[in-house]
């Protein structure tokens, strides 16, 4: 799925998001859509699906500037890898991606794994979602 989020004169960033929780999905792209930074986001529901999209985007020259993961993608029973493991598929032929972790197991040892697999930082689903799209802004405003 794809939602143009803004238009203004800078350039848009693209944001693929992966959670296998559809409502998740949707708050963070209305919470997306309220940055002042122009924000494209794709979603997808399952890590081989975020994996496809992301190798899909990239090679239609939209590269995610950020992904967006959750770890447990296996919990619907729709999907068969999880957030780590999608991590380091995507970190195999893109090395340059960025991925944010995006999970509510912070305390399980979760933080490490994604590290690990290549993510670049990990935030806990319990911040508030001004807190969130804050850290998202930062990062996005960072390569203007």
């Amino acid at each position: 799925m794809q939602r143009g989020l803004k238009t203004m004169s800078k350039k848009t960033k693209v944001v693929l998001v992966v959670d296998d929780e559809d409502t998740m999905r949707e708050i963070i792209q209305l919470n997306l859509s309220r940055s002042p930074i122009p924000i494209t986001v794709h979603t997808a529901s399952t890590g081989e699906e975020g994996v496809a999209l992301y190798r899909m985007l990239r090679e239609k020259g939209e590269k995610p500037d950020l992904v967006i993961m959750d770890i447990n993608l296996t919990q619907w029973g729709t999907g068969s890898i999880d957030g780590v493991e999608a991590t380091r598929q995507i970190m195999a032929f893109d090395p340059d991606a960025v991925i944010y972790g995006y999970t509510a197991w912070f305390t399980h040892g979760v933080e490490k794994q994604l590290i690990d697999a290549g993510a670049k930082q990990v935030i806990e689903r319990t911040v508030r979602p001004s807190e969130f799209r804050k850290i998202v802004e930062e990062y996005l405003s960072s390569g203007e």
